[in-house]
């Protein structure tokens, strides 16, 4: 049974940093690839970034280039996001997502609220 349990969000004032973490069990986690996604309210669920299978390469939406790392940590089973200059925009819950047999999971979020 996939688990994907997301820690670390925060209330925080715009330009400061946060760290997200997703623990993973239940599948071969260093062979799939992981994806962050989010959701404010109001709207519709947004990719944020992915570590792909393969190696080191990972993607992120424009916005979030030059401000988000996502890297994992494959003898933790974990996945992270470190997101530095964070903006009013970048509140949403964030949730850690893979593939599975077909099946796509999520877990239930963290809260990320940027505000002054």
């Amino acid at each position: 049974q996939v688990q994907l349990v997301e820690s670390g969000g925060d209330l925080v004032q715009p330009g400061e940093s946060l760290r997200l973490s997703c623990e993973a069990s239940g599948f071969d986690f260093k062979n799939y690839r992981m994806s962050w996604v989010r959701q404010a309210p109001g709207k519709e669920l947004e990719w944020v970034s992915s570590f792909n299978t393969g190696g080191t390469s990972t993607t992120y939406i424009d916005n979030a280039k030059g401000r988000f790392t996502t890297y994992k940590d494959n003898a933790k089973n974990t996945l992270y996001l470190q997101m530095n200059y964070l903006t009013p925009e970048d509140t949403a819950r964030y949730y850690c997502l893979v593939n599975v047999f077909g099946k796509k999971e999520k877990g239930q979020g963290t809260q990320v609220t940027v505000s002054s």
